[in-house]
């Protein structure tokens, strides 16, 4: 009998856990403006700063993106160059390049080469809610870990990006970046 106890109180614990880690959906934002557009904010040169900390709130490295983007119909590209505050072996610029398809309705499918499948998303109000596994090299090997992230648009320039990344549940780090829009 104690050791279906334990099992019932465990369950609960269990259960009580995982109801503990929902989150937000990106519908509570519909009322939100301005409205994200992503056809609009990216259609040109964005920049942005960021930083990734790791769990315990460190921050780890520091980046600087310059993202040229543009839109073809409902297909979106974003060329990002990244440079890193440890010099990413000497100073090289890490390069990622987003294909993107606009499916109506909010939603969106991306493509990158460290992407592993699609990355989905929706937008809805002032938010946008991406969620993708990326292929990271650390320490000499590759890892597979998913992104949760979201993009809120502040105004017309502005743009706020906050990443938690995990891994089998696990919370690793987030990153956080301030994006802009280059005048024309």
């Amino acid at each position: 009998m104690k050791n279906l106890w334990m099992k019932i109180i465990a369950a609960i614990t269990i259960a009580i856990a995982v109801g503990g880690c929902a989150s937000v959906e990106v519908d509570a934002y519909r009322s939100e403006t301005p409205a994200l557009d992503m056809r609009r904010f990216f259609n040109g040169t964005v920049e942005g700063w960021g930083m990734f900390q790791d769990r315990s709130g460190k921050v780890i490295k520091r980046f600087h993106v310059v993202i040229d983007s543009k839109w073809e119909g409902d297909r979106g590209t974003l060329d990002e160059r990244f440079t890193w505050s440890d010099g990413l072996q000497g100073g090289n610029v890490e390069r990622r390049v987003w294909s993107l398809q606009d499916l109506g309705g909010g939603r969106l499918l991306g493509r990158a080469g460290d992407v592993v499948g699609e990355a989905e998303g929706v937008v809805s109000g002032n938010a946008l809610r991406w969620r993708y596994v990326m292929a990271l090299p650390v320490d000499g090997k590759t890892i597979n870990v998913e992104f949760d992230d979201w993009m809120y648009l502040i105004d017309d320039q502005v743009m706020l990006n906050r990443s938690a990344m995990s891994k089998f549940g696990v919370h690793l780090g987030d990153v956080t970046l301030t994006l802009q829009r280059k005048n024309k």
